[in-house]
């Protein structure tokens, strides 16, 4: 079986614990205001890849991963390719590699469970936790992100929560006070992590003649995403 390929990171270290090989899977529903990587939305983009890559490549970084790192499946939306990653993450397993699985919440389909119980953990990136915002940020219905929480709980799966603050968005304690009465509802939460807006997409947005709808707004400050940060429940 062959997935769709965007990039490959070696010797991650924010994409999951520890040292990681991350595979930038190519393809994504959502469109997200500030996304990064608008080159990965085109499912018909990037390149076609094999198990047996994928498998050669993170065998790459045994010596590194330690007890915490291995592969993260990022994208893009990964759970857009589940069966492919189902075999993917079998195959790492039988090596000996741990795999995390970095979802937007903005997809799920009757093959993501069974991506979700092969992986070791998820990484949730919330894009907002009202419903109209999560809409007007990233274009999609906030069903999905439900859905996939409710998976996790039921699997008892390791989770990261990561939230991007924007400013004048998200940008105040009443938010990371909802954020954190929102995070009570998943039960294996094992770390939160707010990451601050920045813009540096923007000229690759303008590259690939797509409007940049953050285009005003200005990169978020670093010692007010501290004190924020201070404000979560798990820091």
């Amino acid at each position: 079986m062959k997935g769709r390929l965007h990039s490959i990171e070696s010797f991650g270290a924010v994409d999951g614990p520890g040292i990681r090989t991350v595979f930038f899977m190519q393809g994504c529903p959502a469109r997200c205001a500030y996304c990064h990587n608008p080159d990965t939305w085109n499912e018909c983009g990037g390149r076609d890849i094999a198990v047996d890559e994928i498998v050669h490549r993170a065998k790459r970084g045994l010596p590194y991963y330690g007890n915490d790192g291995g592969v993260t499946f990022s994208g893009g939306e990964p759970l857009l390719q589940g069966k492919f990653l189902l075999e993917a993450i079998e195959a790492l397993k039988a090596e000996g590699i741990k795999s995390a699985i970095d979802t937007s919440g903005t997809y799920i389909d009757e093959d993501s469970e069974d991506v979700i119980r092969a992986a070791d953990m998820v990484l949730l990136d919330i894009k907002h936790i009202d419903p109209a915002k999560f809409e007007e940020l990233t274009g999609r219905e906030q069903g999905p992100l439900f859905r996939l929480i409710d998976i996790v709980n039921r699997l008892n799966k390791p989770i990261w929560i990561r939230q991007v603050i924007i400013p004048g968005f998200n940008d105040n304690a009443d938010y990371i006070e909802a954020l954190n009465e929102f995070i009570r509802g998943i039960k294996t939460v094992k770390k939160v992590e707010l990451l601050g807006y920045h813009n540096m997409a923007e000229n690759k947005y303008e590259r690939l003649g797509i409007k940049y709808r953050l285009k005003d707004v200005k990169p978020m400050n670093a010692d007010k995403l501290r004190n924020l940060s201070r404000l979560t429940t798990i820091a």
